[in-house]
């Protein structure tokens, strides 16, 4: 994979977490006024408020991988081994899958 094309890849990688994130947090500040109206609502959407928390926590995941794929990066002369281009390149199909 050229240069270009993994920075291409990583760009879009923390575009996509960053959008994911701002709609998981969205929907969940949504959630978080309708259960705050009646208590009892927490019981109805709890699992909801659940499922929109996954993708904040796995998004918190992929920002350390990356940040830890470009600290290697920019700290080697040799650039990344096989075992981060793979790594990277299944974060970035997990992403877009």
């Amino acid at each position: 994979m050229a240069k270009t094309d993994l920075e291409t890849c990583l760009q879009n990688a923390l575009e996509n977490v960053e959008n994911d994130r701002a709609l998981a947090l969205t929907l969940l500040t949504d959630l978080m006024l309708y259960i705050k109206k009646e208590e009892a609502r927490h019981r109805e959407v709890g699992l909801t408020a659940a499922k929109y928390l996954e993708p904040l926590q796995r998004s918190n995941e992929q920002l350390v991988k990356l940040s830890s794929l470009l600290y290697k990066k920019s700290s080697t002369t040799e650039g990344l081994t096989a075992t981060d281009k793979e790594d990277l390149y299944a974060l970035i199909q997990n992403e877009e899958g």
